[in-house]
């Protein structure tokens, strides 16, 4: 029984990682419970076990005296089997738990075990059970079971069953650590990420710098004819990536970061970090971007607010102050004017159509019931500017606009529908 008991300790420890000592010592606690049970004690007596750690000879000592009268074989046989598997399974869990928690921050990679309540479990390699909770799955991908799979490791908690291990499809940093194994001078130090932001499945902006003069930092990452980028879009099923060129000039990183967009002129608010951006009136659409994407991101990236408008919004604005400078002597007329129903407005709104041939153009958005000035502004700021474009949003795209929630959302789609 002790060289078997050694043998299948030793193979334990091969095979799981777990430490022979931990096991022995585990061993040495239940024997000595065992034999507690056969022999009489006196209280003031000290009753001990050991194992010898060469050849496995299990000993016994009442007062440091060696004991000779207890079949340990019949004991030991059913004690360390029991021992054995309760104690592997707890020091596996321990092990688990050691190496993933050593591994937050990276990415592992397993398969697509089972789908549970929107939540997909994936099996790290035999090793241990993932989690892909999911708020932490891209919107875009889709995953069929058994499928190869790699994810980034969030977090790592005990819990009664084991570790749960937390990964994640939809983090920024997944695309960081992408990049690291995708390019070579970024692993060895050479060009660093700065920043990046990220909306999981449809577009990702990363900021990136080189410490050396002789490699481009944004060459480096995109490859040669775009190999490099180009499988970390494969390995993201079709998510964009933007490569911007970080830079310690602000304006200079700001205009980068808003690209494809060309910028005409920035103003900077540094105690506010506040940037008032100007652009081309054909540039505004593409500097918000698809339901104000591309200046959300932007804006992350860089770390400042961004307010876009454009030369002609400037100009009319301007031309509006002059305006109001001129009419002050005649400031009564203007404030019996301004004493018109603003529902009377939007009214008259609803009836104005533009025709060209037989084709109706889009009801103007001030045409909406119940939705005042400002929310106007918002949707015209993200690029909303007509009845048409406010059903192709749907509720999803205009919940995306600052001020906008999912009831206000419902409401203006509702409104926007009974002027189509």
């Amino acid at each position: 029984m002790s060289q078997e008991l050694l043998a299948i300790i030793e193979q334990i420890e091969r095979e799981k990682g777990i430490k022979k000592e931990i096991m022995l010592e585990a061993v040495e606690s239940a024997l000595l419970s065992a034999a507690k049970r056969v022999i009489d004690l006196k209280p003031d007596e000290q009753f001990r076990v050991e194992i010898d750690r060469v050849t496995g000879e299990i000993r016994a000592f009442r007062n440091e005296e060696p004991v000779t009268n207890i079949d340990f074989g019949r004991i030991a046989a059913s004690t360390a089997r029991q021992v054995i598997i309760q104690k592997m399974r707890e020091a596996e869990k321990d092990v688990v738990f050691s190496e993933f928690q050593n591994r937050v921050g990276e990415i592992v990679s397993g398969t697509v075990y089972r789908f549970e309540k929107g939540n997909i479990i994936v099996d790290l390699l035999g090793k241990a059970e993932g989690i892909l909770i999911k708020r932490e799955q891209s919107p875009a991908e889709d995953f069929k079971q058994g499928q190869r799979i790699r994810a980034y490791v969030v977090e790592v908690k005990k819990d009664v069953k084991g570790p749960q291990i937390i990964l994640s499809r939809a983090h920024p940093n997944l695309v960081k650590e992408l990049f690291e194994l995708e390019v070579p001078e970024i692993y060895e130090g050479i060009v660093e990420i700065k920043a990046i932001s990220r909306q999981a499945g449809e577009r990702t902006k990363i900021a990136v710098s080189s410490k050396n003069d002789k490699v481009d930092s944004v060459g480096a990452c995109v490859g040669m004819r775009g190999n490099r980028v180009r499988n970390i879009v494969n390995e993201l099923q079709g998510e964009k990536i933007d490569i911007v060129r970080y830079n310690d000039d602000v304006r200079e990183y700001i205009k980068a970061a808003l690209s494809p967009a060309k910028v005409s002129e920035i103003k900077l608010d540094k105690e506010k970090m506040k940037a008032s951006v100007v652009v081309d009136d054909d540039q505004l659409s593409l500097s918000i971007g698809k339901h104000g994407q591309n200046v959300r991101l932007a804006s992350r990236l860089v770390g400042w607010e961004l307010d876009i408008r454009t030369k002609s919004m400037i100009a009319a604005e301007a031309l509006g102050g002059v305006g109001e400078k001129k009419a002050a002597p005649e400031a009564k007329v203007e404030e019996k004017a301004a004493e018109k129903p603003k529902k009377a407005k939007k009214e008259a709104a609803k009836k104005t159509v533009k025709k060209a041939g037989k084709k109706k153009e889009a009801a103007s958005l001030e045409g909406l019931s119940g939705v005042g000035d400002k929310i106007i502004a918002s949707l015209e700021k993200a690029g909303i500017k007509s009845i048409d474009d406010i059903l192709k949003a749907k509720v999803e795209g205009l919940m995306e606009i600052k001020g906008i929630g999912e009831k206000k959302a419902q409401k203006i789609i509702a409104e926007a529908k009974k002027l189509s």
